[in-house]
């Protein structure tokens, strides 16, 4: 059965990468047929990267993504550390006033995020964007970290503050023992930035800050009727989160095993 939906799941996909290297009259004379010496073509890439800004695109989709990534990583585990290691007045209340973040959607605030980012003079960049992104991804983060680092024994902090350590120090030594769920909230964060079309429309439309999802969908419109040059622009839309998926794969498995059994 598993190896049935597997199939299901790849078909389109090897479909779409065979036939962007075929010629246009052979993608529909023999769409499930391999490329070969007569049907082989490159036109359609030659096409993308003649008449698209889809290099610019992935460079803006790289550094949003890992800029992005990086300070919800960050600031989110910093404030799990301060919620799960710090008893004060008003630690619940944050708590669960940073998890409706998770049942509240962001893109219900799109107005008001567009009226932000415009008083800010951040519409049309890439900052703009981060700063969205991060938002969105702080409530999850901050929810499963504090989990995490709650349930590591109070005695290893005081050990380490008995020594001299830091705050700072504490927190750094921390983070190794919920790398599992690190590991996990990054590549979950991860895909949904890559893959997002409504706040690079929303917010980024021009074509120097869009993205490659946006980039991608602005030239299909172009060349809707250009077979070899739409399944090119897919097939470069989706080998960035192929290969992390293969790179990757064996990590995100072991850290969503690690993060359930952990709970």
């Amino acid at each position: 059965m598993l190896i049935f939906f597997s199939l299901i799941a790849l078909f389109p996909i090897v479909l779409i990468i065979m036939n962007s290297f075929k010629l246009k009259k052979y993608i529909f004379a023999a769409p499930f047929a391999l490329p070969n010496t007569t049907t082989f073509s490159l036109i359609g890439y030659e096409t993308v990267l003649q008449r698209s800004n889809l290099i610019v695109n992935f460079g803006n989709s790289i550094v949003v993504t890992v800029a992005s990534l990086f300070f919800i990583l960050f600031f989110g585990s910093m404030a799990a550390f301060a919620l799960s290691g710090y008893k004060f007045r008003g630690n619940a209340f944050f708590g669960f006033y940073l998890s409706i973040g998770i049942m509240i959607p962001i893109r219900l605030g799109t107005v008001s995020l567009l009226k932000l980012m415009a008083s800010l003079g951040l519409v049309n960049s890439l900052i703009g964007l981060i700063l969205i992104y991060i938002a969105q991804g702080l409530p999850l983060t901050i929810f499963i970290l504090t989990s995490f680092m709650s349930q590591i024994p109070d005695e290893l902090k005081d050990a380490g503050r008995i020594d001299g350590a830091s705050e700072y120090r504490i927190y750094s030594l921390v983070l190794p023992l919920v790398k599992p769920a690190i590991g996990a909230i990054g590549i979950f964060t991860m895909i949904p930035i890559w893959n997002d079309l409504w706040f690079p429309l929303i917010v980024a439309p021009s074509a120097k800050t869009a993205t490659i999802t946006l980039g991608v969908q602005q030239f299909l419109g172009q060349y809707v009727s250009d077979w070899n040059a739409v399944l090119s622009a897919l097939v470069l839309a989706m080998v960035p989160i192929l290969l992390l998926y293969l790179v990757f794969s064996k990590q995100m498995i072991r850290s969503v095993t690690a993060g359930a059994i952990k709970a």
